[in-house]
């Protein structure tokens, strides 16, 4: 739903105040806690993770948390599409490491490879010995159901839809792609990790092909019915800037590829050839979140409760970001990160003996059109008590009016600052 943009800001700013008042309110009551050592383990060091650990330790210094990862950084998925456009020279501004936020909130940072959740016993098994925990949170992002698409070989048709050795990979193959090639751009069924994401890649690769390709074309297979985000903002935007470079296909699932002949089959009838290929896969929850137990009956994400993101499976287990069901919440790096501090408010309250905070979230999602225009779709979330599943507030989502290199500007300080909250 669009809205006029002035009273959607004026919702935003009531949905982000309330949401740092979850923090205060912890905050203030720190001094309150228990005289007993609380043990918090954190599972996965991204946009969840991290803001989950920092926060129960800024609100009650007294919880000891430990943050499992098992890389020593992080790469963002969001804005790694520029990168991939040239308008990011490599993934360095994309990059975090964990010294700081260890440093700075007495956080244990621990990498390693988690192999098992004994939710019986409370305890979490990993590559480096075993944890004990009061309380857990699993933020472990997603995994690909690869077996959907007969014959798929990651590296040689990429995802890239986590940040790192796959984008590089991915913009390589541009690179050495011959002027009038042909890139293909395979979508999965929503829901999956950032709805706006492949359709601003989409503009990117465009932008890339323009400038550097002569001659060559993007072709787009949506197995959706049509562009599932900021739809008239993305055909405008290639409209003006790529007619005759993308061609975008709607309802087209990609089932089979054939890596030998450098081809895709669309529900294993008709093929389409590439000279770069881009399969993004469809997804689920992370694999560690399999493994537990914490996946509902879908066999894809881990139902939760909307106010504390309790898993409803698994007691004193929370699930938050791109791994839960959280409503209306579109599985995003902001969605991930509003999630960490009401789940963070209300693990200290439920381990103080406090009521808990009703949920109050927030989700902006920018998307790069050309090297200096972007747009932005924003929306306010709470919990619908008598439905008990987090919904929009009425009217509070709306798009960007129009491409802008305002918003462009907005959205490079987002991610310079969420980059920043999460590693320091």
């Amino acid at each position: 739903m669009t809205m006029e943009r002035r009273n959607f800001l004026k919702l935003l700013g009531a949905g982000a105040a309330a949401t740092a008042s979850v923090g205060l309110a912890g905050y203030a009551n720190a001094a309150t806690s228990a005289g007993g050592k609380h043990k918090v383990v954190v599972i996965g060091g991204g946009y969840g993770g991290t803001i989950a650990a920092r926060y129960i330790r800024m609100m009650d210094a007294s919880i000891e948390v430990t943050l499992i990862e098992r890389n020593d950084h992080y790469v963002s998925c969001p804005f790694s599409n520029l990168y991939l456009g040239g308008i990011l020279p490599d993934l360095k501004s994309l990059t975090i490491k964990y010294d700081k936020l260890a440093k700075n909130h007495g956080i244990k940072v621990v990498q390693a490879e988690v192999t098992g959740i004994d939710a019986e016993n409370h305890s979490v098994t990993t590559s480096k010995g075993v944890f004990q925990y009061d309380r857990l949170v699993v933020s472990p992002g997603v995994e690909f159901r690869t077996d959907e698409i007969k014959g798929y070989d990651q590296e040689v048709m990429p995802h890239a839809w986590k940040a790192g050795p796959q984008t590089v990979l991915l913009r390589k193959q541009l690179e050495a792609m011959k002027p009038g090639g042909t890139v293909v751009l395979s979508i999965p069924l929503a829901p999956f990790r950032c709805p706006p994401g492949p359709y601003e890649r989409t503009s990117m690769i465009a932008m890339y092909l323009k400038q550097h390709k002569p001659g060559s074309k993007i072709i787009v297979l949506d197995a959706n019915p049509d562009i599932v985000s900021k739809k008239g903002l993305f055909l405008k935007g290639w409209k003006k800037h790529y007619e005759g470079i993308i061609d975008y296909r709607p309802a087209k699932k990609v089932t089979e590829v054939d890596n030998k002949n450098m081809s895709v089959l669309i529900e294993g009838i008709d093929e389409i050839k590439g000279d770069v290929i881009n399969i993004i896969p469809p997804q689920k929850a992370g694999h560690i979140a399999h493994v537990a137990g914490l996946v509902g009956p879908d066999g894809k994400w881990c139902p939760v409760n909307p106010t504390t993101f309790e898993s409803t499976l698994h007691k004193d287990i929370h699930v938050i970001g791109d791994s839960s069901i959280a409503g209306a919440m579109p599985k995003s790096g902001y969605s991930a990160n509003s999630e960490a501090k009401v789940c963070a408010a209300n693990i200290v309250a439920l381990m103080n003996g406090r009521e808990t905070t009703e949920m109050s979230g927030v989700n902006t999602c920018y998307s790069f059109l050309s090297e200096k225009e972007a747009v932005s779709v924003t929306g306010v979330y709470q919990v619908n008590k008598e439905k008990n599943v987090i919904e929009a507030v009425p009217g509070s989502v709306g798009v960007s009016p129009d491409l802008s290199e305002l918003e462009a500007v907005y959205a490079q300080s987002w991610v310079k600052n969420i980059l920043n909250e999460m590693s320091s």
